[in-house]
């Protein structure tokens, strides 16, 4: 082994970005605990437990609540691999970077994709959707509830009725707004939603939460198709075409889950993670975890606009978690960036496409939706807006506190 080669000794940053950010202790520690296999008894009932854990988390009553192994984007694949045929009318109303990401993946699984948008920093009214839903006459409608790269949050309370009213499946990526907001999925009458840990439930990336209506699940079962290798005696397959993926098929998926058909070997110290992560977010409550992001969040909004700097977007509908703010004219806002991680060990994030270097992206989610972290981060850009030549009207460190 070269002797260069070090063991891995991260250095000490607060992420203050749109994620991933610092995951909570208790996940670490939980994320340390001795491996067990896959089938031993212990084991399996930490599956049933996170299941369970997660069918809270989502406000749920669905047996079909359970972990893909991957990041965030796994859990997104599965259930747009498992559902969609070849041809299939997938509408995706798009109002940010991850709209088009959800566009890019339906079409990969062969779906005539169709996409409504509105301008970043703006959301979609019913009528828009409604309007969409008449025109395009999808099967599949695919939303995010929340976008990082725009801030924005879409209301969704009305959109699970809507589409049952027109026939269309319902899928809602929530990876960035589970923990911070509520997803009701029960009461909003949502088919699928997936989710990742690394935002505000304050865990690492790498393993996602979904769960999925009794009615979806009939519908991807009827794809079901089992490799020749563990395939039970007297097996009959689904009607519909074999699912394209092994690893993300969740006919198979769910076999191992409910029913302990091999399909993968699962990961442990993930499954241990978002067991924490549910669990803890579940002691705090949920309402309470909701008031926290969102107080938090307050503060930081108040103590920018204390700064002198303008907020983006549509206020009325922005995330719990995440603040859109723009970069003063005359600053380098990737300079800016690298002195807050240099010098003072805080992560803030920039933005893609029409928004690149046009504003920082300032998470206050999961385990950093505190106090400290907030006033820390408010100091130390307001230090560094100065060493840039921005002179802020305030620091704005006064101001937020006193929104505690």
């Amino acid at each position: 082994m070269p002797s260069s080669v070090r063991s891995v000794n991260p250095p000490a940053r607060l992420l203050m970005g749109p994620g991933p950010i610092n995951a909570d202790p208790r996940v670490l520690r939980a994320m340390s605990a001795p491996l067990l296999g896959q089938y031993d008894p212990q084991f399996r009932a930490y599956m049933r437990e996170t299941q369970e854990l997660y069918r809270q988390v989502f406000e749920t009553k669905n047996r079909s609540t359970l972990l893909v192994d991957g990041t965030a984007r796994a859990g997104i694949e599965s259930i747009l691999v498992s559902l969609i045929e070849p041809g299939d009318v997938v509408l995706v109303p798009i109002f940010g970077r991850f709209g088009h990401l959800l566009c890019e993946i339906a079409s990969r699984c062969g779906a005539d994709v169709r996409s409504i948008e509105t301008p970043w920093g703006t959301v979609f009214t019913r009528d828009q959707i409604a309007d969409a839903l008449r025109t395009h006459r999808p099967k599949l409608l695919a939303i995010c509830q929340g976008d990082t790269s725009t801030t924005m949050c879409q209301p969704l309370e009305w959109l699970g009725p809507l589409c049952r009213e027109h026939g269309v499946w319902s899928y809602v990526d929530a990876t960035a707004s589970i923990g911070g907001q509520p997803l009701r999925v029960d009461a909003w009458s949502l088919d699928s939603v997936s989710v990742g840990l690394q935002k505000c439930l304050g865990g690492p990336s790498g393993i996602s939460p979904i769960t999925l209506s009794d009615a979806m699940v009939e519908r991807i079962q009827t794809r079901w198709h089992v490799e020749a290798g563990i395939r039970p005696a007297g097996f009959t397959p689904g009607t519909g075409p074999r699912i394209p993926s092994n690893y993300l098929d969740l006919a198979m998926i769910l076999a191992y889950w409910e029913q302990g058909l091999n399909h993968h070997t699962e990961a442990t110290s993930m499954l241990y993670a978002a067991h924490e992560c549910a669990r803890i977010l579940l002691e705090e409550g949920l309402e309470a975890a909701f008031e926290r992001h969102a107080l938090n969040h307050r503060a930081m909004r108040t103590g920018l606009t204390a700064m002198g700097l303008k907020l983006y977007g549509d206020s009325a509908n922005t995330m719990r978690n995440v603040t859109g703010v723009f970069i003063p004219d005359g600053v380098h806002g990737e300079a800016v960036r690298q002195t807050m991680l240099e010098d003072f060990g805080i992560e803030i994030g920039t933005s893609f496409g029409p928004l690149a270097g046009v504003i920082w992206r300032i998470g206050t989610m999961g385990y950093n939706a505190r106090k400290d972290c907030v006033l820390q981060t408010l100091a130390s850009l307001h230090a560094a807006l100065r060493l840039h030549g921005f002179r802020p009207t305030s620091d704005g460190v006064l101001e937020a506190h006193a929104c505690y």
